[in-house]
């Protein structure tokens, strides 16, 4: 019998149970990615292995452990958390940087793990992609990989269950296309392929797909299931209990069953001979697609739900401009608040997330916050994806600047928003780094561009301004926004990161955000973001043109500004700006909220 650890052990201990398990199943080397059966950027408890192991609790992260080595390999926005969390764990921070062509811990485990040796992985959790990618990396070095070993069962104590929140409905208004009509978009595109039958598992599709929501990954009104849709009929898997009676009865007025979460594996083994299978090799499991038999076919592409989500519908996007008012409201009545308060009571970077989670929660629709709120202040504000902690957080006094970045998620849409805001007294240099990143926001929110452009080639406008400074900043310049769902999707992202892709094109209807940066490590960060949406422009004899329209509503601080930066035509896109946050804002704040509106909307 394996021997299992108290919930209360050390990451040393941890890591020692998993290599006395690797050496049972004769495996040289375990790789943990940040991942679920569903490919989730946030994960829920059940697949939190790798901060279970090694402590590092980034979203974003992959440990590697051998009989004598442990390491995360994580990208420069968690290099200074990691640092600090696996800081005597005896797990050592691994640089993955955004211009490296090949993924790095496929090469070390490819250079570092004997030939004959075993690279052991659980299926259920890797991407087919990365799967094949990991596959022959390893067998050009005479590695062999396993893709069944999920050792979290004999070692995790108290391994989390599956989550057991209700699922509910996106109702009319909101959800403004019938799942009906949804399901049928799906076949048209299933047809299109030649597939019979479609694998779906990223759970945002899945919601979007069947006009469902759940509460099952923090942040995100998703549920765990999958689906498998037939030309004639669906089945959802999704855990006993989860689906009230009355959604199950709804739902099969639509041709929709609900199946047991288990049997996925099984409904795809039983896929009839001779038949295609329509998957997204980026969006599925090895372990799903190890079910399908031989006899099947199986076509790759792009989930069809992928793009049809992304591209808003009219009506949708009507309710994302009423949810950036209600937003916008709460945010002036924030920071009223928080101008009054500083100097005056102790504010720290959790009472700045406290308040802001609690103006939001006083509007109507609101859900939930749509991550983790960042307030990081001074040299917090330079690592972009930091947290501030009831162990770790800083007051806010002094001079500086304050950088938050917050959303949230309503029935009527999904908000994303970064704003630094000044502390006393500011100085020069932060001044300068304010306005160079404003400039490169302005840059992209002005563009004007074809219709089907690939999104990772706008990535430059918004860092042209920043590259003229000598400067730069290592994450991408912006992803994709659900429509009360994931605040990240795609297929759109902006960064030169990512590869210019024909699916990633730029279409109408597309909701994006717009965050450049500057960090400066052990001073201060700025990141000013906004949302944007794919408009119509112009037709010319050279085809569609495309524009943003800024969706997101709450002032830009001048207090930062360094005014002999900006050009004339820059001004006036910020007073155009401001004049339109006036305008749009007032009717919903009184009082102290809409003097300070009027206050820092003001011309320059």
């Amino acid at each position: 019998m394996n021997a299992r650890l108290p919930e209360t052990s050390s990451i040393p201990e941890r890591l020692a149970t998993l290599r006395s398990a690797m050496a049972r199943e004769g495996v040289a080397a375990y790789l943990v990615p940040s991942a679920d059966p569903h490919l989730s950027e946030y994960l829920p408890g059940r697949w939190q292995g790798r901060q279970w192991l090694s402590g590092f609790t980034g979203s974003a992260g992959t440990l590697v452990v051998t009989a004598d080595f442990a390491g995360v390999w994580t990208d420069s926005r968690y290099w200074e958390q990691a640092n600090a969390q696996l800081a005597g764990t005896g797990v050592q921070l691994m640089k993955m940087t955004g211009g490296q062509q090949t993924v790095p811990y496929f090469d070390w485990l490819a250079q570092n793990v004997v030939a004959g040796g075993t690279v052991g992985v659980d299926g259920a959790v890797l991407g087919v992609s990365a799967a094949r990618a990991l596959s022959q990396a390893l067998t050009a070095r005479g590695v062999k990989l396993r893709a069944d070993v999920d050792l979290f069962d004999a070692i995790w104590p108290q391994r989390p269950s599956l989550p057991s929140a209700a699922v509910f409905e996106h109702a009319a208004p909101h959800a403004s296309v019938a799942r009906s009509e949804k399901l049928a978009q799906i076949r048209r595109a299933m047809a299109e392929k030649g597939a019979q039958w479609h694998f779906i598992s990223t759970l945002d599709d899945l919601a979007w797909l069947l006009n469902l929501r759940g509460a099952d990954v923090s942040y995100n009104p998703v549920f765990v299931a999958h689906a498998l849709i037939g030309l004639e009929s669906a089945s959802l898997f999704v855990a006993d209990g989860k689906v009230p009676q009355a959604l199950a009865d709804a739902l099969a007025r639509d041709g929709i069953s609900v199946e047991p979460y288990a049997k996925a594996a099984d409904a795809l083994a039983a896929l009839p001979a001779g038949s295609t299978l329509l998957i997204d090799p980026r969006r599925i499991t090895y372990g799903s697609l190890q079910s399908v038999p031989s006899t099947v076919q199986v076509a790759e592409a792009v989930n069809p739900s992928t793009f049809f989500k992304s591209r808003k519908t009219e009506a949708e996007a009507e309710h994302v401009r009423e949810t950036m008012e209600q937003d916008g409201a709460a945010l002036a009545e924030f920071f009223a608040w928080f101008e009054g308060a500083l100097g005056r009571e102790t504010i720290t970077e959790l009472t700045i997330d406290e308040r802001l989670t609690a103006a939001r929660a006083r509007r109507p629709g609101f859900v939930s916050l749509s991550f983790a709120t960042i307030a990081g202040f001074n040299a917090n504000g330079a690592m972009p994806h930091y947290r501030a902690t009831e162990e770790s957080h800083s007051v806010i006094e002094g001079n500086g600047l304050l950088l938050i970045d917050s959303g949230a998620q309503y029935l009527s849409g999904t908000t994303d928003i970064t704003r630094v805001v000044p502390v006393g007294t500011v100085s020069e240099a932060q001044r300068r780094d304010f306005t160079i990143v404003l400039k490169g926001t302005m840059a992209l929110s002005r563009a004007k561009f074809p219709r089907g452009i690939r999104s990772p080639m706008l990535d430059a406008i918004a860092r042209a301004p920043i590259w003229e400074a000598g400067a730069d900043y290592g994450h991408g310049t912006g992803h994709g926004v659900g429509y009360f769902l994931n605040v990240h999707e795609g297929p759109q992202v902006i960064s030169h990161y990512a590869p210019a892709e024909p699916w990633t094109a730029m279409e109408e209807g597309m909701i994006t955000s717009v965050e450049p940066g500057i960090y400066r490590p052990g001073k201060w960060g700025v990141r000013i973001e906004n949302l944007v949406l794919n408009v119509p422009a112009e037709k010319t004899e050279f085809g569609d043109f495309l524009k943003f329209e800024t969706l997101t509503l709450c002032p830009i601080d001048t207090r930062c500004l360094d005014l002999s930066l900006l050009r004339d035509d820059e001004r006036g896109w910020l007073n155009g700006y401001h004049e339109m946050v006036r305008t749009r804002l007032s009717p919903r704040v009184s009082g102290e909220a809409k003097a300070w509106l009027e206050l820092r909307t003001q011309a320059i």
